[in-house]
């Protein structure tokens, strides 16, 4: 198809952009033996018998010349803890592979680690493809592994949610009276129910402490950054919609959780020792929950999950301070 005034190749990029797509190193060898490697998403499947791949590279590339006369070369799909390497790799200019360790293939073409899946391969065909050449690879060897692969999408790098065929119900009703509209889908029923079964798992060790949910909020932040006055720990806590009285402070003192400090005029709440090993047994139960959660969910929507909820967080703030600060805020900059 050639391009006419009324064929935007802007609007064309964007348009194709919008179909999502994993994304790979592509890396070969060039003619003096120095390793090669490039970003791509253009990788695809063409056959399972006999098992053939293709990707593109366009005519401009620098590294064109290594990937035509090499005929050997591996494709690393990315898994999400790759990001960083893979705008390494879309990079001009710097040393691609600087400190990183490499596998030993069945070929000498560089194989990276803790990708999804990693195919190697042997050029079978080259095909011009307009500003592109396109590389038809037989597939020599492959492997794979649990952990997530990154996608890109319109310009952006996605992770991949899974959503069953049958889809996600929690109710076994056909339908929701016309009147209610308070229904299942509503966002902050879901994200409310979410946390009380989450929270339900510490419930049993909590009492066995003789504490409750606030009290458990208070010492998880005293466990991040102590020594803070009480108005402090209440700007942490503030999304909870429960403020943290003195009262509450002196029983946790009374219980030898916390101890309390003079600065000048001001009380500063200090997590004791046995505060610390009751805020790690807390946070060893949370890990507990997280694994179970992960393996029955799986590591890919476990991390969608989690970027999700940080962006609700995030489009949600009211602006309540950050708690993982290097030093704890003064009472003046509240």
């Amino acid at each position: 198809m050639t391009a006419t005034a009324s064929f935007n190749p802007k609007a064309f990029r964007d348009a194709l952009s919008t179909f999502t797509t994993g994304v790979t190193i592509i890396t070969t060898r060039g003619t003096e033996g120095e390793p090669i490697g490039i970003t791509a998403n253009s990788f695809n499947s063409v056959s399972l018998n006999p098992p053939l791949v293709l990707w593109s590279l366009a005519k401009s590339a620098f590294s064109l010349s290594a990937f035509s006369s090499n005929k050997h070369w591996n494709v690393h799909v990315l898994s999400v803890e790759q990001e960083a390497l893979s705008g390494r790799f879309a990079s001009r200019g710097e040393d691609k592979f600087a400190g990183i360790e490499l596998d030993r293939g069945i070929n000498d073409i560089p194989l990276l680690h803790n990708c999804t899946a990693r195919f190697q391969c042997r050029t079978a065909f080259m095909y011009e493809g307009g500003d592109h050449v396109i590389f038809v690879g037989e597939v020599l060897g492959f492997d794979k592994s649990e952990l997530p692969p990154l996608a890109f999408q319109s310009g952006q790098y996605a992770l991949a949610a899974r959503k069953p065929r049958e889809g996600v119900r929690l109710s076994n009703a056909q339908s929701h009276p016309p009147e209610c509209s308070y229904t299942e889908d509503l966002l902050g029923y879901l994200a409310g129910r979410a946390h009380y079964q989450l929270v339900a798992y510490l419930r049993t060790l909590l009492q066995n402490h003789r504490l409750d949910e606030h009290a458990f909020f208070v010492l998880s932040v005293l466990s991040i950054q102590d020594r803070l006055t009480l108005d402090q720990i209440n700007h942490f806590v503030a999304y909870t919609g429960r403020e943290v009285t003195m009262a509450m402070m002196l029983f946790l003192e009374k219980q030898r959780y916390v101890a309390i400090e003079m600065d000048g005029e001001d009380q500063r709440f200090v997590l004791t020792a046995d505060g610390r090993e009751v805020s790690l047994e807390h946070v060893a139960v949370a890990k507990a929950v997280e694994q179970d959660i992960t393996e029955k969910l799986g590591a890919g929507d476990t991390q969608a999950l989690k970027i999700l909820l940080k962006r609700l967080i995030h489009a949600t703030d009211p602006g309540l301070p950050d708690l993982w600060q290097a030093e704890p805020q003064t009472s003046d900059a509240y």
